[in-house]
């Protein structure tokens, strides 16, 4: 713990150098003067729900250079339409003692790149067509791109809506290639952070009214293959469920309750490999009160794993204060949770948790430890230099444990990395990060990780426990 203090030390200068430099940009920017011209939507991180009929007659929206091609009639009555957007990012990645001394090195770092195109055609207000195309690229790297890396060309979303309904209240059947996320992210996510996001194929019903939302969906998840066109749905799993949302404006915030079904020819935990399948009923209440927000969530698995039960569950908190009123506007936030794991190898019940298709930055860009068998602390702090407004600079400290000695450890989405059995601690270790992200403007987005991992008892006692740093800068730009 010492050592780790003296290291995160040693990056304060850089951070304060970073500051001071965005501080002084702030005061000549002429883009500091602002708010009283409408501004265009903001790309969204699920582009399938970006709405351009803005564009169908006159806005007051200032003019973008996209606008063109973000809103192209296909009827006389322009309430047919083709939209066209797409997404580059390019992400340098360097880290030392790669799976903490065992894995390969990449003294030099590599270069993670996507690219994204899709095209969105709306024909009246009853039918949709979406289709996306995706590239995730890996130069550089010595050892083999993970699944997550690395996809040439392939085919991210294809589907349909048919809409009935009026704007207030409507229900949408989606058939084909899609992506999901629900809540949190914790258990279904798009997997934003990894250079290859996730999809699933299937159908989806969608129930939308003013205050809440209620979806069904059964699909089975899209492989991730590294080569051109070769993705396909995933024929050992099938994934299904509901999942609801109530707005509620007294706590100003919500309840979501959900159920998620889990079929899998093989699963590997501690406990051995079998075929898993597992239930998910949970809840989360989020929302915000003055100058509070908060965000719990608590999950039950039940089901069969092989020939014994699954008796596995979760709960988590993250609790934040924003201090609006002073510099740089401060928010101090608080999360914690524990996620089940295995109390004994040799009894047929199984406590491992599975997160099913969690983010995949869950704890961090960096992607070391898995939401499987762990108890974690992690506070943060917030801050907002004053560059126009778009600029936010994170710094966390998160502390990990196993949940139960008797498990191993996982890291992302639950990949057994270590056995429990060599060691009997329970402390994995602690991680530091420093996290900027700067909206330069509405299409170029620039971040930048700097992360360190001390590594802990458990991690020195059963193979190779060297410390980790870990620095990525990433550029987006979408249109």
């Amino acid at each position: 713990m010492k050592h780790t203090f003296t290291v995160f030390c040693r990056w304060v200068p850089v951070l304060a150098f970073g500051l001071s430099a965005a501080t002084a940009l702030a005061q000549v920017s002429s883009e500091a003067v602002l708010d009283a011209v409408p501004k265009a939507p903001e790309y969204q991180l699920e582009r399938a729900k970006e709405d351009y009929r803005y564009l169908a007659e006159g806005s007051a929206v200032p003019h973008d250079f996209f606008d063109p091609i973000k809103f192209i009639p296909l009827s006389t009555t322009r309430k047919s339409y083709l939209s066209i957007g797409g997404e580059i990012r390019e992400q340098y990645q360097w880290l030392n003692h790669t799976s903490w001394g065992e894995g390969v090195e990449d003294h030099g770092g590599y270069l993670l790149q996507r690219y994204m195109l899709h095209a969105d055609a709306h024909f009246g207000t009853h039918f949709r067509v979406f289709g996306q195309l995706k590239s995730g690229l890996t130069t550089g790297k010595n050892a083999p791109p993970e699944l997550t890396e690395e996809d040439r060309l392939d085919v991210h979303q294809a589907f349909v809506d048919v809409r009935v309904g009026s704007p207030e209240k409507d229900l949408t059947l989606r058939l084909g290639r899609q992506e999901m996320v629900y809540g949190s992210s914790r258990l279904v996510s798009l997997r934003e952070g990894p250079n290859v996001r996730q999809t699933f194929d299937g159908a989806r019903l969608m129930l939308h009214q003013p205050q809440s939302q209620l979806d069904a969906f059964v699909t089975r998840p899209a492989t991730t293959k590294p080569g051109l066109f070769d993705d396909e749905p995933n024929r050992d799993v099938w994934f299904w469920g509901l999942y609801g949302v109530k707005r509620l404006a007294p706590l100003h915030g919500g309840l979501d309750l959900y159920y998620l079904g889990l079929d899998k020819a093989q699963s590997r935990f501690q406990q051995g490999s079998a075929p898993e399948r597992r239930h998910s009923v949970g809840a989360r209440l989020w929302g915000t009160h003055q100058a509070w927000r908060y965000n719990a969530e608590a999950v039950y698995q039940f089901g069969h794993f092989g020939t014994g039960d699954i008796r596995a569950w979760t709960a988590s908190g993250e609790f934040g204060y924003a201090l609006a009123a002073l510099p740089w506007k401060p928010e101090l936030a608080l999360r914690t949770e524990f996620i089940s794991g295995d109390r004994d190898p040799a009894n047929r019940t199984l406590q491992t948790f599975n997160p099913l298709f969690p983010k995949g930055a869950y704890f961090g860009q960096i992607a070391l430890v898995g939401p499987a068998n762990l108890m974690d602390v992690h506070p943060m702090l917030l801050l907002h230099p004053p560059v126009g407004n778009n600029l936010s600079i994170l710094l966390d400290w998160d502390f990990f444990w196993r949940a139960s000695r008797a498990d191993g450890f996982y890291t992302m989405p639950y990949v057994l990395e270590r056995p429990g059995n060599p060691s009997q601690s329970r402390y994995i270790g602690d991680q530091m990060t420093i996290q900027a992200d700067w909206d330069v403007h509405r299409h170029v987005q620039v971040e930048l990780f700097l992360t360190y991992f001390h590594a802990g008892a458990f991690l020195q006692q059963s193979g190779q426990g060297r410390d980790i740093t870990f620095f990525s800068p990433r550029v987006t730009y979408r249109f």
